[in-house]
């Protein structure tokens, strides 16, 4: 009716404005009559949350300017028309036998929003009564604390989408058991298809008037299409509905986060396919050990998200079971078909256990878990990505996009993601840890406390795909010097292995090979030298089994390309490697 009153408004012609002026108090009339005359006509809740802005509007206008404003300027500060607010507070007025308001600036409008003010508080009370999907059972009214203690819209919100993908595959089911019609089953799901696209748009806001997602949910379906929308509800209670919306958000989550793990093993195996040949420093104990080259160096973090990958999808295989069905925990006397609901969901069959069904977290904890895994491997790449970036290593450069300055040294430049990532760690170890606490003491069959794996999961989830995402873009973006890393393998004495092997190939046993480089590193610390930079003569000085050929023996590229064996820095099994990874990307 709004909606024809705003069209007549819009005509442009004198006589359609002349007709506005008479049609607009006429249809706002017959409109007020017929819901007056019909008082089990149910008053929406957009046009109970405008009388509301406008009684909050007015009472705030008294208080700054200490008269009473017109309508006109209640319209004008919470920008709805006059028409609009007119119409709103005269929808709602209770009681319905109010002196009919006349359509002016405001003068009976303002009354009628005296008279809304007064009951103010028992309105708001039946709001949330409406809003619940329980309460027959009660004599009292819940605190308004209780109410917010309890209530979880603030973050159940959030799988908004999963809950009316539910409901439909749900109402689907009945029709298809003969417990709903067809005509019913149509009705529903086009009021789920209107409400969806409604928050997708922003057009309808979930708001902390609904206890949860699903009293948002099945209110305003019941608000857009009457009784049949009160049939949405038959044979689940929510303890199965928030399982199988959990279970839903949580496996397209794994999906997403799959899929950033991949992007990133692509520019981990770009990185490899571009410095087979880069030579580097490999450690333990943060000391220089023996030579490697970077592409080596990647591959270990590489093989570290592959079995994060892994353990992704082994979550995602053995959760993939449907609770729906279950019930409050011991099923239901309908005949219902789960093993349909199942395979509309894209489920591999239903859960076989119904109090197991409602109280299951064990794949929220898995979740954590991998996340958290993936955190620690994120985490330890980000500590050598630091060290690289110092002015001691300066082993990296990392781009400007992903850099931030001080505000007092100009000089600065702080690798803030990667600190902040190695930070963020904690953070998700700290999601796992709470979830594992919550369910460690909590009987069969759903309980309350469930509610709390909610908020950590979806932090965490949102934390570690924006870690993964940005990650991702710094070591993509990266630059890598190669001259520094190969000079510090160099200076740390990391070919004194390769020294000992010579000795050994020389017929030296290794214990005495052993000593002898020891004392030949000895000197080149005293000396300020490489081994690479002592002269042959100091070599013979200690061993005479040395000669001009120890100088290839200890290379970079010889240290390197001796070792062969699978697993190893060696460029042809790099290389072979490097197209295994290539074929595993391909496939998966």
């Amino acid at each position: 009716c709004i909606g024809l009153i705003k069209a007549i408004n819009n005509f442009n012609t004198e006589l359609d404005v002349k007709f506005s002026t008479y049609a607009v108090p006429m249809i706002i009339g017959e409109i007020r009559r017929y819901m007056r005359d019909n008082n089990s006509i149910r008053v929406s809740r957009s046009l109970r949350d405008t009388a509301y802005k406008a009684i909050y509007a007015k009472e705030n206008y008294i208080k700054q300017n200490l008269k009473e404003p017109t309508v006109q300027e209640i319209a004008e500060e919470i920008g709805i028309s006059k028409e609009d607010i007119v119409f709103a507070l005269d929808a709602i007025q209770v009681p319905m036998s109010l002196q009919e308001p006349v359509y002016n600036d405001g003068g009976d409008a303002l009354y009628v929003m005296d008279q809304i003010s007064d009951t103010k508080n028992k309105e708001e009370t039946r709001n949330n009564t409406m809003a619940q999907l329980w309460g027959g059972r009660f004599t009292k009214e819940t605190d308004k604390l209780v109410y917010n203690f309890n209530a979880s819209i603030s973050f159940d919100q959030k799988f908004y989408e999963q809950d009316i993908r539910g409901s439909k595959a749900h109402v689907a089911m009945l029709a298809r058991q003969g417990i709903l019609t067809a005509e019913e089953k149509d009705q529903i799901e086009a009021g789920l298809d209107g409400i969806l696209a409604d928050v997708r748009s922003g057009k309808l806001e979930i708001t902390s008037e609904y206890e949860d997602i699903h009293s948002f949910v099945e209110a305003n379906l019941i608000d857009r299409i009457g009784d049949a929308g009160k049939k949405l509800h038959t044979g689940r209670s929510r303890n199965d509905q928030v399982a199988l919306d959990m279970k839903l958000y949580v496996r397209d989550e794994i999906d997403e986060t799959d899929e950033l793990v991949k992007k990133l093993l692509e520019a981990l195996q770009k990185i490899m396919e571009e410095n087979v040949h880069t030579y580097m420093p490999g450690f333990t104990h943060l000391q220089k050990a023996q030579p490697v080259t970077l592409a080596h160096h990647v591959g270990a973090y590489f093989e570290m998200f592959v079995r994060d990958r892994s353990r992704l999808a082994d979550i995602r295989k053995r959760m993939n079971t449907c609770p729906l069905g279950a019930g409050a925990l011991a099923g239901t006397t309908y005949p219902l078909d789960r093993e349909y609901t199942a395979q509309l969901l894209g489920f591999d069959g239903p859960t076989r256990n119904s109090m197991d069904s409602v109280s299951d977290r064990d794949y929220v904890i898995e979740l954590l878990s991998a996340f958290s895994t993936i955190m620690m491997h994120m985490s330890r790449f980000c500590e050598e990505i630091i060290m690289w970036n110092s002015n001691e290593y300066r082993f990296v450069e990392i781009d400007d996009a992903y850099s931030t300055g001080s505000s007092i040294m100009p000089q600065k430049k702080n690798p803030d993601i990667a600190e902040l990532v190695r930070g963020k760690t904690g953070r998700v170890y700290g999601a796992l840890i709470s979830i594992l606490t919550t369910m460690k003491g909590i009987p069969l069959a759903y309980n309350k406390d469930m509610q709390e794996d909610k908020e950590l999961t979806f932090d965490a989830i949102d934390t570690v795909k924006g870690c993964l995402a940005l990650f991702t873009g710094m070591i993509s973006t990266m630059q890598f010097n190669k001259q520094n890393m190969e000079a510090s393998a160099k200076n740390g004495f990391t070919n004194a292995t390769d020294a000992a092997d010579y000795l050994v190939n020389h017929g030296v046993p290794f214990r005495d090979a052993h000593g002898i480089v020891g004392r030949l590193v000895l000197t080149c610390i005293d000396k300020g030298i490489s081994l690479d930079e002592l002269p042959l003569e100091e070599y013979k000085a200690i061993s005479p089994v040395f000669e001009n050929d120890i100088y290839e023996a200890i290379s970079m590229k010889t240290c390197v390309e001796k070792r062969m064996t699978i697993g190893a820095p060696g460029p042809d099994v790099m290389e072979k490697v490097i197209a295994e990874n290539k074929k595993y990307l391909e496939e998966n």
